[in-house]
């Protein structure tokens, strides 16, 4: 199959400080890869450059076989924290990009019922749950409609049964909208849990130290058991580049 965005990032540095170089990775279409790696190899700033937040890199992106350059339509982000707007109700902050009365658009009430926030229109940020806000923001991300998600480890910030709930959202709604996802997360349970593939970024900048496949079936079991040999594999890699 045939890529749907190949990323190649030959060289990304902040001052002398060398982040990311000689990466090359392609995301087929409908799959759900996970980013690992130790803090500061480099998954945000790949996930920036790929949301087009960061083009002060030596590389290029292909969607479709087409350079991207900057932000593009067909690639939505979100981010740790849900970054809603306060002064906003959750439907205005959803349609956001439409300006004012957007919050009328039928695909706002679609994806509030979508995302399990029927009844909260008319909230404003702060009446929201952690895990409510993080709902508001998936629903926001997909109001434009992308082809492709990025997500820099949007349930960090919650509980753990919060955390899988919403990781069972994003499966849910990535399937149903046949969505492209790439998700940076720290959690290697979360990772084995929802991906096709993982990529183990090297804490020393240069190509992916390894990338797996997760075959198991959907839906997925969360038993320690179910997959314990393949994240045996992934721990044994993640202590040999002293991630953790």
């Amino acid at each position: 199959m045939s890529a749907l965005l190949d990323i190649a990032v030959n060289e990304k540095s902040y001052g002398s400080k060398r982040i990311l170089h000689n990466l090359q990775l392609q995301l087929r279409q409908g799959e759900i890869v996970s980013l690992i790696g130790a803090s500061g190899c480099g998954k945000s700033s790949l996930l920036s450059i790929v949301a087009g937040l960061d083009v002060d890199f030596r590389g290029t992106l292909r969607l479709d076989g087409k350079l991207v350059n900057g932000v593009h339509a067909d690639i939505g982000l979100i981010f740790q924290e849900p970054r809603l707007f306060p002064w906003l109700t959750v439907a205005q902050n959803i349609a956001f990009g439409l300006g004012a009365g957007g919050e009328h658009d039928p695909r706002v009430a679609r994806l509030l019922d979508e995302v399990g926030l029927h009844g909260h229109a008319h909230s404003l940020p702060k009446q929201l749950s952690g895990g409510q806000a993080q709902r508001a923001a998936i629903a926001r991300g997909l109001f434009g409609q992308p082809r492709i998600l990025l997500l820099d480890e949007p349930f960090s910030a919650v509980d753990a049964f919060t955390r899988m709930k919403l990781q069972d959202l994003l499966a849910a709604v990535a399937e149903r909208h046949g969505l492209t996802v790439l998700l940076v997360t720290h959690d290697i349970d979360e990772a084995l849990y929802l991906s096709d593939r993982i990529v183990l970024l090297d804490s020393r900048a240069g190509p992916p130290r390894a990338r797996y496949e997760v075959t198991a079936a959907r839906p997925r079991s969360r038993s320690p058991a179910a997959q314990a040999s393949l994240k045996d594999a992934i721990l044994g890699e993640l202590h040999a580049t002293h991630a953790i």
